[in-house]
């Protein structure tokens, strides 16, 4: 990243995986990185075991920052930016993932041509197998968005897209953890209701996911490829799929990340 100091307004659980796999990766030397945090005792211990600067307040973090990231709740935002608006003048620049929150509202604090990329990561940032989604604010270039990727990068697989499709973004791969989460508990109480131990049907539920995964990300293979060479005709695996397409899951997932970006846009309205 160059010479630019970097400055974290919040470390919570997305703030914290983004340092440590910043920091983590190499990208960024620890005498460049800044943080502030309303918890100063989660502040000071994170910064001791990171060699990071903790910082008085967020305008100090200004002060001391090229890239600001705002790692905060999106119910602090407005007072956040109505603190250090008037410290954040050019070439500071902005990383947003305070969730729901646009860009244009960001921008709404900051001198005309202030850059802001909005980003959409997800919890699985926290073990670097992060999906985050990225777009531009209107004064935001490529050369800001290739920087936030590289930043981004260090905690998982990062793509760019328009900001209107931010609200399917946080269906997908915002809240497409807990989805899974419910199939690997669902996979587990099968194996538990077939005889297996808890433990034993809990690895293999959990790997047996990781792998297809891992298979589908290797080959960039059709999943509907992928699924057909695992299915033989008359089969177990043809049995299985019967009912679950009987019982309407694929619909049932669909309809359930459609309702989650229905529910994003309601958020983002607010």
């Amino acid at each position: 990243m160059g010479s630019e100091n970097i400055g974290f307004i919040g470390v919570g659980n997305m703030g914290k995986a983004l340092l440590r796999g910043i920091i983590g990766s190499g990208l960024v030397s620890v005498n460049r990185v800044f943080a502030s945090d309303l918890n100063r005792s989660k502040l000071e211990n994170l910064a001791e075991d990171l060699s990071i600067t903790a910082v008085k307040d967020n305008k100090d973090l200004v002060h001391k920052s090229d890239i600001i990231i705002l790692a905060i709740k999106p119910n602090v935002i407005k007072a956040v930016m109505s603190e250090i608006s008037a410290y954040i003048k050019q070439p500071k620049w902005l990383i947003s993932i305070a969730a729901g929150i646009k860009t244009d509202f960001i921008e709404s604090f900051l001198q005309k041509e202030t850059p802001v990329v909005r980003v959409m990561p997800n919890t699985p940032a926290m073990v670097n197998a992060g999906m985050s989604a990225l777009c531009a604010g209107s004064n935001a270039s490529h050369k800001h968005l290739d920087k936030a990727s590289q930043l981004l990068q260090a905690v998982g697989k990062v793509v760019i897209v328009e900001e209107k499709l931010m609200d399917a973004v946080t269906a997908l791969s915002g809240s497409g953890p807990a989805f899974v989460f419910l199939i690997i508990e669902a996979f587990t109480d099968a194996g538990v209701k077939l005889g297996l131990s808890y433990s034993d049907a809990a690895t293999m539920a959990i790997q047996t996911i990781f792998g297809a995964s891992k298979i589908a990300m290797d080959t960039g293979e059709h999943p509907a490829i992928l699924k057909n060479k695992v299915t033989s005709p008359g089969g177990t695996t043809a049995a299985g799929l019967y009912q679950l397409e009987r019982n309407a899951v694929r619909s049932a997932f669909i309809d359930a990340i459609s309702s989650a970006a229905a529910r994003a846009k309601e958020l983002s309205s607010d």
